[in-house]
């Protein structure tokens, strides 16, 4: 529920001081916050008004831990931004938070500077808008297909500019690794391509996403922004003992 008091984020944390604390900053920045305690106070607030982003800690109280609200929360819209508070950066933490529906993870203590930098990165990717924007424009209403963009699923891809263009024609800024994976993809349509191969092809020194599982987190990312379904992905489809394969639109 954005508007012209800024967009809406709801801050989940058990501990009073952090709470307090994160909401008045971010109330500082213009931003309107909401504030929830546990797993109940939060579906609350949501079901009073869907934010634009959820700034979710993994241990609350109750029965229900951040990682239950994420999958919850996803399930409600593709489009809330999801952040993960996670206590000690531990990397169970990270990569079970992104397979609950997270869009991005911060670890305890952080930066307030990075904490702003984080949720301007996820309105950006879900276009600032949660649960009520207006409807993504049909292919007919979108502008005329630039020579280096290349249609993939719901987006285009600019390669010029590392950038997608959603159906609403905002744009989704990639990070270098997410380029290089959506590219290389790209190059290779129906082409079934080994995720080892994916993860030496594409990895950035510089990120710290060398392990196991960074192929397939990158993916679950890249579907979020390009599939019309996430669930039931047609763009970029898994091939079972191998890796991943682009399915152009029409195949």
């Amino acid at each position: 529920m954005s508007g012209a008091a800024g967009p809406t984020i709801l801050v989940v944390e058990d501990d009073p001081f952090q709470r307090q604390a994160v909401e008045q900053y971010l109330a500082m920045q213009g931003l309107q916050v909401a504030t929830a305690d546990d797993g109940a106070s939060c579906r609350a607030a949501v079901e009073a008004a869907m934010p634009d982003v959820v700034l979710l800690d993994v241990g609350l109280p109750g029965g229900e831990d951040g990682f239950a609200l994420a999958r919850w929360l996803r399930g409600r819209s593709q489009q809330v931004g999801i952040i993960m508070l996670t206590a000690a950066g531990d990397l169970v933490d990270r990569v079970v938070g992104l397979e609950s529906g997270a869009d991005d993870y911060i670890p305890k203590p952080f930066e307030p500077r990075e904490l702003l930098a984080r949720i301007k990165a996820v309105l950006r990717r879900s276009g600032g808008v949660a649960g009520g924007g207006t409807a993504p424009a049909t292919e007919s209403q979108r502008p005329a297909l630039p020579a280096d963009c290349i249609p993939v699923g719901a987006a285009l891809l600019h390669v010029t500019r590392r950038v997608l263009i959603l159906p609403d024609g905002s744009e989704d800024p990639l990070t270098p690794s997410e380029f290089a994976l959506l590219r290389l993809l790209t190059q290779h349509p129906n082409r079934p391509l080994q995720r080892d191969w994916l993860l030496e092809a594409t990895s950035e020194r510089e990120e710290p996403e060398a392990f196991d599982r960074a192929i397939d987190l990158r993916i679950m990312r890249l579907r979020r922004k390009v599939e019309r379904n996430p669930a039931r992905p047609e763009a970029i489809r898994t091939v079972r003992g191998v890796g991943y394969m682009f399915v152009p639109p029409g195949g």
